[in-house]
């Protein structure tokens, strides 16, 4: 078998995605309960509540980018940084399926420096408030934002996830 079923009933390669194989209704409800960390934050924290906050992080002609640039995890999984650095063929693979969703949702490739910015903003933000104090330094390049993260359940999440792509796309 060379597919996934999605949320919504669909099949989808992640081996071979077509633009029209992406459905914003799938990929928010995966990312709202998928945890970061792998779990191993304090409380439940979802990628979706992470990338509704990337996007608000961004300025905003990169925002539905900063919404998106994890959509990868909702066909792939989450692999942590450190962890996806020693495998390449799954970096290889999570960036041709990111290029194909660029084509669906109308977004330019290569992903915005902003938004990258933005991203390791939010982890040290997560960091400071989701995380059990460091053994060592994380070496991050930014700054934490101001405010504290509460997190959301999955459902809010997933609510806000889709509230924010209807607001950035127009109601698309």
């Amino acid at each position: 078998m060379d597919w996934i079923q999605t949320f919504s009933g669909a099949k989808f390669r992640p081996g071979a995605p077509r633009p029209e194989d992406f459905a914003i209704a799938d990929i928010a409800h995966s990312l709202s309960l998928l945890c970061r960390f792998n779990g191993h934050c304090r409380c439940f924290y979802s990628v979706a509540e992470h990338s509704v906050r990337v996007s608000s992080a961004c300025p905003p002609d990169h925002a539905l980018w900063g919404l998106l640039h994890d959509l990868g995890e909702a066909y792939l999984g989450d692999m942590p940084r450190p962890i996806k650095l020693g495998f390449p063929a799954f970096e290889q693979a999570e960036q041709r399926l990111v290029r194909t969703a660029c084509e669906a949702f109308g977004l330019t490739w290569p992903m915005p420096p902003e938004v990258k910015q933005a991203d390791d903003a939010l982890l040290a933000t997560e960091m400071r408030d989701l995380m059990a104090p460091p053994p060592e330094d994380w070496r991050l390049r930014e700054a934490p934002l101001d405010g504290r993260i509460e997190p959301w359940s999955a459902e809010q999440a997933e609510r806000a996830f889709l509230a924010r792509y209807h607001e950035l796309s127009g109601g698309a």
